[in-house]
């Protein structure tokens, strides 16, 4: 794998990330090192994490996989030199009280506070990217479909974060930065602010693009593409659905295949991703895949391997065996008549799990 220059920065990465939110949850400590040293092994260079997580969220939890991550550097001193690591600060508090006790804002001193707690974490001395989790002001995320300007309350600025993140930059914690969860609004604001105040400039943002969800196309991607950010998309098999696992119960319910990872995840079933109409066309574009001759996976993972708008993609597994599925997708070709009834579907369900 080539390869690819993030943003303007000088972070170069291959084009699939590992994704660790499972790290400390669903994967136990000697798992994911497994995974780390299976993807290492194979080319991949970058791992990508937060502060928050294991997923779901729980306080006992809270930091445990970037202390995974941080354990398994320290078992391999040969690793860090050829890796990029990122990781997140969360945002203002979502039904977490553990994270800043629970504070509704995300002020400079959270934002170095948390760089400082996730390098202890990581056992490293500088994150290649650091990126803000969600915003800090009042935006439609996680599920949520309109802007409701009634909502807003007073927090900190994009231009107090992206001082407190160039104070990261200046000394040496931080070589990078990026954003989450973002819209054409704020990764504008975030670029304007950078070049009116001589700033760093974001070369990232980390945004749900898959199958299901193709809401970047909307007009987020023209806004990237012209100020020259890079995606990194996260959920490209939605949560699973694209997997083709929930098709035969067609539920994401408690009655889904055991062990899934929706299945037992209240919070998760009540977003996007739960939807019975993102199931409905899940099933849709699974169906799709095995006419043409393909996995569910394959065709997931193709569509965001191949698409000119993704730097990277974030996968998430938890086995070995399912890295090497999602790597060995890497390469796959989707015809032009395929990818014209990718978009046939879509022109009639829209993106379910927006």
């Amino acid at each position: 794998m080539q390869k690819i220059q993030l943003g303007s920065s000088d972070l170069q990465v291959t084009p699939i990330c590992l994704g660790t939110m499972t790290f400390g949850e669903q994967v136990s400590e000697a798992t994911a090192h497994s995974i780390l040293d299976r993807s290492l092994e194979r080319g991949v260079n970058f791992l990508d994490a937060a502060e928050m997580y294991s997923v779901p969220a729980r306080a006992e939890t809270f930091g445990a996989t970037e202390a995974i991550i941080g354990n398994w550097l320290a078992r391999r001193p040969g690793a860090r030199d050829k890796l990029v690591v990122a990781t997140k600060v969360a945002g203002p508090a979502r039904g977490m009280p553990w994270i800043r006790q629970g504070s509704p804002d995300l002020t400079p001193q959270d934002i170095v506070q948390a760089c400082n707690d996730s390098l202890k974490r990581l056992q490293l001395e500088t994150i290649d990217l650091y990126q803000i989790h969600w915003p800090a002001r009042n935006v439609p995320a996680f599920g949520m479909v309109y802007f409701d300007p009634a909502k807003d309350k007073t927090v900190s600025s994009i231009h107090q974060q992206l001082e407190a993140l160039a104070g990261l930059v200046k000394a040496g914690k931080v070589r990078a930065i990026g954003l989450s969860n973002e819209t054409p609004y704020g990764v504008h604001e975030f670029v304007r602010l950078a070049e009116q105040h001589g700033l760093p400039k974001v070369a990232t943002v980390q945004n749900p693009f898959c199958l299901i969800n193709r809401t970047l196309e909307n007009g987020l991607d023209e806004t990237m593409h012209r100020l020259g950010v890079s995606l990194l998309a996260y959920s490209p098999l939605g949560f699973g659905l694209l997997t083709g696992k929930y098709d035969a119960t067609g539920t994401t319910g408690p009655d889904a295949p055991k062990g899934a990872r929706i299945s037992g995840y209240e919070s998760v079933r009540k977003q996007r991703w739960g939807r019975p109409e993102a199931l409905a066309a899940a099933r849709r574009y699974n169906a799709l895949a095995r006419e043409h001759g393909l996995t569910p996976t394959q065709l997931a993972l193709a569509f965001c391997y191949t698409k000119w708008q993704v730097a990277s993609t974030i996968i998430g597994v938890t086995s070995v065996a399912q890295l090497d599925e999602d790597l060995d997708a890497w390469g796959t070709q989707l015809s032009p008549e395929l990818l014209a009834a990718i978009d046939a579907i879509r022109w009639e369900l829209r993106d379910p799990a927006l």
